[in-house]
Order: C-alpha cells, then structure tokens, then sequence
C-alpha cells in the first residue's frame, strides 16, 4: 500500500502550494480568509470561467483554472459546496475526497478551510482530511514497472485554518480511522497466495504494538474447542485454519465488551461445489468481514476508544481436493446442532456459526455484529448501494442504520421470519447449510441466527460493498474497506464510556 499524501495543519499566512484550494457556495463567492492570496483580477477571472463552464458551486462539483500573473500559485482550484441551507447535510468526507482527486501526483496544494459564510469547525475539517487520505490511498506494491517521478511524489497538502488547534486535536482520531480503512483495503486486495489463513492471523497479530491481545487458535486447538463446521470449509486446503481473538481493553475492568466477527475464506473456489472459472479470482476478497474486523480493531486501538472491544475472525480456504467436504456430509457445530451441507460454496456461514457461538459462550458481549461477503443474493436485492443488515434488535439496527448515513456506509434492514427459518429445515439434520435460489441472503442470515441466542446481534451481507464496489469519492480501491467507518461511528456515539 502506498499513501501519496503528506498532509500538514498550519494557520493562515503565506501559501507556497503549486495549487490552492478555496470552499465557495452556490453563490461561487469566495472565502474572506482568501481574499489576500487570489491575486489581483483572480475575482473577475473565477467569475468568468464559473459563467463559461455553467459551475454553480453545486456541493462536491469543481473548477479548476490557471492563476493570474504574480499570484504565487499556478493553479485555483475551486470546490463547490452548495447553498448554505444545505450546509448540515455535506459530508465533508467526501469533500476531501473530491480535492484530493483534482490534485493529481507530484504537487502540493494549500487548502483555505474558511467558507464565504464560515469557518470550518476542527471535526469539520478533519473529515475532509480523512476523505483525502481515503481517496489517495494506492495498492500498487506489486507494480514493478518504473513510475513517473511525479507519480511516485506525494501529495504535500497543507491545511490553512485561522485556528489549527482543533483541526489538530479532531484529526488523530480520524488518522486512526484512515489506518484502519487502509489496513482493511490492504488485507482485501493482497493476492491469495501471499494472504493465506496463517498469514492473516500473522498480520493481525501486529495489532499487538497498538495494545490490542491477540490469541491465535490453531486446528489442534480448533479441534479441541469444537469447530467442526468451520474446521469442515478449510479441509481440502493444504493451508491450516485459524481463528484470531482480538482483545481491545480501553475501558474500566469488568465493562462488558461489544463484539464483532468477520468471516475470513481467504480464498473460495467453492469446494466440491466449484464455482465457475469466469470471475473466481474475486474470491480473494472473501474474507472482506474479517478484513474489515481487523481494520476496526485497529482504528479503536489507535484512538485509544474508551470501549472495550472484541474482534473474532474465521480464517480458511475453500478448496476442492480429496479430502474436501462433499454435498450429503452432516456436521456438527460448535452448538451442537448438526448441520447438512448441501452445497460446499454455502460455506462462510458454517464459519460464521462457530465462531459467532464461540464468541457469545466465552465472552457474553453486550451485541455481536458479524460481518460477511456472504451470499450473491444481497446484491440481486440491493446492488452495491446498500450492505444487508438483518438483525433480532431493533434498537441496534437503528443505530446502525443512522451511523451509516452518518459515514456513508449505508445499510437497508431486510426481514427475518419463521417462515423463512422453515426454509432452512433438514430431512436428515437440525438444519441444511442452503435452501435454494429464493430468499438467499434471507435463508443465510436465518441459519446464522440458529448460532445466536438471546444476545443483540447483526449480521451485515457485504457482498456487494466489501469488494468491487463502484468507485467513490473516497475510494478508488477495489478492496473497499468496508464497515470500518460505520462500526467506529456505532462505537463513538453509543458505546464508549
């Protein structure tokens, strides 16, 4: 992974950017804060390249335009952010996000954090420096070709504020977040044969510098334990599986802790059961829940988040040789419910299951939120706009729902029943691992919810966002880092003490 931003806060006095950077309205009226550095002529010149070019100043849209002579910056480039009745509903996320793609390579660029109305408050200004370190990330170690020596410079940002002390203070937290967004991505976008189960429990593993306790389970203890159901996925792999227990402790002794567990199929052919070859080398990114399990927890402990936080990730490769698990098997879950597998690509659920049941047994978490790449289904019903959130709480559901507005990783709550539980009924077990075409993501989360008991719990099917999600303003990356932001947000506002 490679960051081409360098990001500095200073107060507002000579700009020594290539670029700079100014806030307008939708009346494409300059900040005051700007006044001194646009240079003589540059109102008359903005207004009329606004006129030729029809910008309105719409939120997010841009006009860049050379400098006048004598102004000591080459280009002004002007960044709409929309009337400002509409002022509480611009993320500013996405508005760091939207500088940082007109930037180019190899520049550097001051960026007035001053409305014409305004000035930007600290937490303001530190999402729009998140949004920029988002959209510059770059995955590009194993590019071996030379680079253009602006391509390889990085950005030097500087943000001018006429009080940097609150920009400062807001944006440690949301540097911690970034890292763990781009820890996520990184994870994701590693090819299989570098990422595999002992090499992710290995990474995650250097979470430990941050003070996160890390236990790493093998198969002897898996064995041991009894996670037969997620020890049955990795047997036709020749590479072990692992479950990793992430410990965050940041508040008082004794506080129950929150919970969240990702699946982690570091590579799914789909077993037996194989997939088509059109596509499968997607299926790296199958572990996209346990990705965005370990960037979370390093963004809590980066923070130092007053909460006390676990993270539990299922690590296996599905792989179809002569010792896979065959359609008609019947296993036993670590709840001791058999389970009939029915197809050997319905697998990420039979992780899920024991690692969810191993969690609430030895933890007792206020909520568990699991997080999978689980069933093609969830993108059929919601395409890559929306995670499927399904849930037996209405009060955590709720607060998923409002934090993802909040960070723009949006959910959509879809239903849980007895009718779709039937579903998943079994001639010759508790239950089968798959229930056919109709209700698929519904059948999958119902099977998961056989692993929870009375405990607040959310399943999130990211199968749509936590990989080859359409590109964004804060993200280029086909790794997408998914759900790091909206579990921090679900934290920050509701859990910490």
């Amino acid at each position: 992974m490679s960051q081409r931003l360098k990001l500095e806060i200073k107060a507002l006095n000579a700009i020594a950017g290539q670029d700079l950077v100014i806030l307008v309205s939708d009346a494409v009226t300059p900040p005051r804060a700007a006044e001194e550095w646009l240079g003589e002529g540059a109102h008359g010149l903005l207004a009329r390249a606004a006129a030729a070019e029809r910008f309105k100043g719409k939120a997010l849209s841009t006009l860049t335009l050379l400098a006048p002579d004598g102004a000591g910056y080459e280009r002004l480039i002007v960044v709409g952010t929309g009337p400002e009745a509409e002022r509480g509903k611009l993320d500013f996320a996405k508005l760091g996000g939207a500088i940082a793609g007109r930037l180019g390579h190899g520049r550097s660029a001051d960026v007035i954090l001053s409305l014409p109305d305004a000035e930007l408050s600290g937490d303001q200004a530190a999402e729009l420096a998140l949004g920029m370190r988002l959209r510059t990330y770059a995955f590009d170690q194993y590019k071996t070709k030379s680079k253009e020596a602006d391509e390889a410079e990085p950005i030097t940002v500087t943000l001018r504020a006429a009080d940097p002390a609150p920009t400062k203070k807001a944006l440690k937290a949301r540097d911690a977040i970034a890292a763990g967004v781009n820890l996520a991505r990184d994870l994701v976008n590693e090819p299989p044969n570098v990422l595999f189960p002992e090499e992710f429990a290995d990474r995650a593993a250097k979470l430990e510098k941050l003070g996160v306790e890390i236990e790493i389970l093998d198969e002897k203890q898996l064995r041991k334990i009894g996670m037969r159901a997620l020890l049955a996925v990795g047997q036709g792999s020749r590479r072990e599986s692992r479950v990793v227990v992430m410990r965050w402790n940041g508040a008082k002794s004794g506080t129950q802790p929150v919970a969240f567990v990702g699946k982690g199929v570091t590579f799914d052919t789909g077993g037996v059961s194989l997939k088509p070859g059109a596509g499968m080398e997607d299926m790296k990114g199958d572990m996209a829940g346990a990705a965005c399990v370990t960037g979370l927890m390093h963004a809590l402990a980066a923070r130092k988040a007053k909460v006390n936080a676990i993270g539990v990730i299922g690590l296996v490769e599905n792989m179809p040789d002569g010792n896979a698990q065959r359609p008609g098997d019947i296993v036993t879950s670590l709840s001791g419910q058999t389970i009939e597998i029915i197809n050997t690509d319905a697998e990420g659920r039979l992780v899920l299951a024991d690692v969810l049941w191993y969690t609430q047994e030895q933890y007792q978490p206020r909520f568990m939120i699991n997080l999978a790449t689980l069933t093609g289904a969830i993108l059929v019903a919601l395409a890559q706009e929306h995670a499927g959130l399904f849930s037996n709480s209405d009060e955590l559901a709720e607060r998923l729902a409002v934090a993802g507005k909040e960070t723009g990783e949006t959910v959509w709550r879809m239903p849980l029943g007895k009718a779709y539980d039937k579903m998943i009924d079994s001639k010759f077990a508790d239950m089968k691992n798959a229930a056919g075409r109709h209700g698929g993501s519904i059948t999958a989360a119902q099977f998961l919810q056989r692993h929870v008991n009375d405990i607040p719990w959310v399943h999130l099917d990211i199968a749509g966002t936590g990989m080859s999600s359409p590109n964004s303003e804060t993200n280029r990356s086909w790794g997408s880092g998914w759900g790091v932001r909206l579990l921090d947000r679900l934290v920050s506002d509701h859990y910490e003490s």
